[in-house]
């Protein structure tokens, strides 16, 4: 009769030991993908330094690097190359790196606290008025010096409003998500028209700096705007993951279950999209706009990792950051010595993916 129960027991906790070495190998599958995600984001980072026609290679990059950490010194035959690297080409690999984290991050909160994956601070008209309101600071300088605060506030501004418009305009009238997407886009076409009328009044220095947020590039990037973008990116990613859990409660169960599993869900919801918003306004003050980066990065991140926020949103960085800095590599290459704007080469490899989405995700239209 012992021998019996006991081996009742034994068969009961056979099935709970299953599901949990399961679930171990699942955490350890993840852990892993991350870790193979960050080298290859390393080793990627350091061959796009090698792109160009100043023929840098692997090695000079690894020096150059080591110089500017360790210091030492730099010999007369090599100070050109040294100069190349850290002056110009780091500051731009590192900034188009760090844009397309913030942007793919950005977009896993949107489509998460939206349970939608069709959203992206492009797609709900934020990029665009943030772009605006970068070209409208730059327009009432003229001539004048702008300090970096300047033209990061203007872009703020505008894309948290918008943002506030749109979501309260869509809480207001308990709007379904495909009204809410055809909302941004008619925002998207105002800031746009709007930041064209700009273009149109503006003298010649002011146009060129106003086109160049209209392309998306990284073209002129430096070490103040690697640092500024690098930190905000920096300090919202461990805070995101501060709130993975509640975000996984909204995204998966809706806001009445998340309620009940103890989740305040109006104000992490503002909260995280203002952060959103944020990120992307930071990342177009910079860069100008740079669509798709914030639909893409994360839907590649679903595939490779699940969509589990605790693991999602890391990888989604490191998805956006590589998708900018192979699109930034392309731009380089493709017709070199000339250079496409990062935005563009984003927006050819954007927009299939975007109808592809449309075309596979009916449901999420409902």
């Amino acid at each position: 009769m012992t021998a019996t129960l006991e081996t009742s027991r034994q068969d009961a906790r056979a099935p709970e030991s299953a599901g949990t070495t399961a679930a171990r190998r699942r955490e350890l599958r993840k852990s892993l993908t991350l870790v193979v995600g960050l080298i290859a984001s390393v080793l990627a980072l350091v061959t796009a330094v090698t792109i160009g026609t100043s023929g840098v290679g692997f090695g000079d990059v690894v020096r150059s690097i080591m110089l500017s950490i360790f210091g030492g010194t730099i010999s007369a035959e090599f100070a050109s190359s040294y100069s190349v690297i850290t002056q110009l080409r780091l500051p731009r690999v590192l900034l188009a790196f760090a844009a397309g984290a913030a942007l793919s991050v950005s977009g896993v909160l949107m489509q998460g606290l939206l349970r939608n994956p069709l959203v992206s601070p492009f797609t709900l008209g934020v990029s665009p008025a943030a772009a605006f309101g970068a070209a409208l600071v730059i327009t009432v300088a003229g001539t004048n010096q702008l300090p970096v605060w300047a033209t990061i506030g203007g872009a703020m501004v505008m894309a948290l409003t918008v943002s506030a418009v749109v979501l309260g305009i869509a809480t207001a009238r308990r709007m379904a998500v495909a009204t809410l997407l055809l909302l941004g886009i008619a925002m998207t076409q105002i800031f746009e028209a709007l930041t064209s009328a700009l273009q149109f009044t503006a003298n010649e220095n002011t146009l060129q700096a106003i086109i160049r947020w209209t392309f998306g590039s990284v073209n002129d990037a430096s070490w103040n705007d690697v640092l500024v973008v690098g930190i905000i990116t920096a300090i919202a990613i461990p805070l995101t993951l501060w709130f993975s859990k509640d975000l996984n409660a909204i995204a998966f169960a809706g806001d009445d279950a998340a309620r009940s599993f103890g989740v305040n869900v109006g104000p992490l919801r503002v909260g995280l999209i203002a952060l959103a918003v944020t990120l992307a306004a930071v990342v177009v003050s910079f860069c100008g706009i740079i669509g798709f980066v914030g639909l893409v990065g994360p839907h590649i991140a679903r595939l490779a990792i699940g969509a589990d926020h605790r693991h999602l949103l890391p990888f989604a960085a490191l998805s956006g950051g590589l998708l900018l800095l192979v699109a930034d590599a392309v731009g380089r290459t493709v017709i070199a010595p000339a250079v496409v704007p990062v935005g563009i080469v984003v927006a050819f490899i954007g927009g299939p993916v975007f109808i592809y989405l449309i075309l596979t995700r009916r449901n999420t239209l409902k």
